[in-house]
């Protein structure tokens, strides 16, 4: 790897990382302290910063001059486009039913924000993380359709991250929401949905 795809790759880990940071618990705990009732804007402010700054980032990467890895057409044109589509279909699913609530643009509007509950419906019947589950599809194909370098990196920083996000987000659920949730969680599997007769394991 040349100093550009080092930079990409620093570039990516400091984007999750801090996508991190500024969604945990705690940090909105502190902030609600120190701003008291504008707290209400922080998942406004949180988002318009992650989407302006993944806007940036993927800018570079595609800006970049990134060797081809491989070449085959089968995996390129055939294998790529089982996983980006199912991923794409599932990720604009899961944006357009919870974009009101994720975006935080609720806050606009002069109603008291509306307390998460615990979703169970629609591809939550089936697995407990639909948008983590679509987006390793969707990032894993696009790298297969253009198996550059540069893709590569992000893909394999999306997936790490995903992975242990998924992780935090299981105990942040099960403290949130206790019994309900342990009968969730056996019921329904955490990542890959259920093959035929029963479910995967967790």
């Amino acid at each position: 790897m040349n100093s550009q795809h080092w930079l990409l790759l620093t570039l990516w880990i400091l984007y999750v990382v801090l996508h991190s940071f500024f969604a945990a618990a705690a940090v909105k705990q502190i902030t609600q302290i120190f701003f008291g009732s504008w707290v209400r804007y922080y998942r406004l402010c949180y988002s318009l910063f992650a989407s302006i700054t993944l806007i940036l980032l993927l800018w570079y990467q595609f800006s970049l001059q990134s060797s081809w890895l491989y070449s085959s057409i089968f995996i390129r044109y055939g294998v790529s486009v089982i996983l980006i589509v199912p991923g794409l279909i599932i990720m604009i699913m899961c944006i357009r039913k919870y974009f009101y609530e994720l975006s935080g643009i609720q806050a606009l509007e002069n109603k008291p924000i509306e307390v998460p509950t615990l979703q169970q419906k629609g591809l939550h019947k089936y697995v407990r993380h639909p948008l983590y589950f679509g987006t390793l599809l969707f990032v894993g194909g696009l790298f297969l359709l253009l198996p550059l370098l540069s893709n590569l990196i992000a893909a394999i920083v999306i997936t790490v991250y995903v992975l242990i996000g998924i992780q935090l987000e299981e105990k942040k659920l099960f403290l949130e929401y206790g019994e309900e949730y342990r009968k969730y969680s056996e019921r329904v599997p955490k990542l890959i949905p259920k093959i035929k007769g029963g479910y995967v394991k967790k």
